[in-house]
């Protein structure tokens, strides 16, 4: 990526999606109206977009957003034909991959339906606020499917029984009760999604871009471990890691000077 300020557009490559990068944020930006239903060659921008932003070692947080009437409708069932299946789920997993060894926080920011894989999109980002018009929903079992990426996340995020409930009847939920059951961060009234957003941004920007990936690896790291497990994996992370950064020791002396730390990323 190029310095602050600088904006890759559909004419850079794009023609489903936009990435624009701001003060230490990168948003990548749904843009196939009305439904950004996403077809194979979305599903190709996506990954290459987030490769791209991982790249970014002074990156802050990556956002994922959507222009139009809906997040996303989910996966074009154009493409679930004999001749594309195979295809069509490498290239969508390859999406979740990617986002998995992504090493900063990524925000989700819903304003409209997020069914089917636009569902499972934002399950794989870190915090998620919505609207309150925001749905979501894993309506697939009604086409005579199951979404698998949902399989596997949901139970992490919303237990057993909320999964089987939502993937078992394809009902969808109103942003209230998606906040209710664990799936998603924040409810926010449209009219103030993007101030909020804008805040949460704020605050991610005053802090350290690699005490950012550290701390979302020490997460992932322990997450499933019993407590003496995870405490040694966090223990190795925060001595082996953490406390050979530049920005660890400026923090701590900055706190001890009682002064602002200025960090260097590294």
């Amino acid at each position: 990526m190029d310095g602050e300020g600088s904006k890759l557009k559909k004419s850079d490559g794009f023609r489903h999606i936009r990435i624009v990068r701001e003060d230490g944020v990168s948003r990548l930006i749904l843009a196939r109206p009305p439904l950004n239903v996403m077809n194979l060659e979305m599903m190709r921008e996506i990954t290459t977009a987030i490769e791209t932003i991982a790249r970014d070692k002074a990156l802050k947080a990556m956002v994922i957003e959507a222009e139009g009437k809906a997040f996303s409708a989910g996966v074009d069932v154009a493409d679930h034909t004999e001749d594309k299946m195979e295809e069509m789920l490498t290239l969508f997993h390859h999406i979740f991959i990617s986002l998995r060894t992504f090493q900063q926080p990524i925000l989700g920011v819903v304003d409209g339906p997020a069914l089917g894989g636009g569902c499972e999109l934002i399950t794989y980002c870190d915090v998620v606020f919505a609207s309150d018009r925001a749905t979501f929903g894993q309506p697939e079992i009604k086409v005579g499917v199951f979404p698998p990426v949902a399989v596997v996340a949901l139970p992490k995020l919303i237990g057993k029984r909320k999964t089987f409930e939502m993937v078992l009847t394809g009902k969808t939920i109103v942003a209230e009760e998606a906040y209710r059951i664990g799936l998603i961060n924040r409810v926010v009234p449209r009219e103030k999604l993007g101030e909020e957003v804008d805040a949460f941004l704020s605050e991610l920007r005053g802090l350290s871009a690699i005490v950012l990936r550290m701390t979302k690896r020490a997460i992932f790291e322990t997450l499933g471990l019993g407590f003496e497990e995870g405490i040694q994996v966090a223990e190795r992370l925060y001595l082996e890691y953490l406390m050979k950064t530049d920005d660890a020791r400026e923090g701590l002396q900055a706190f001890l000077e009682r002064r602002k730390p200025v960090w260097k990323d590294r």
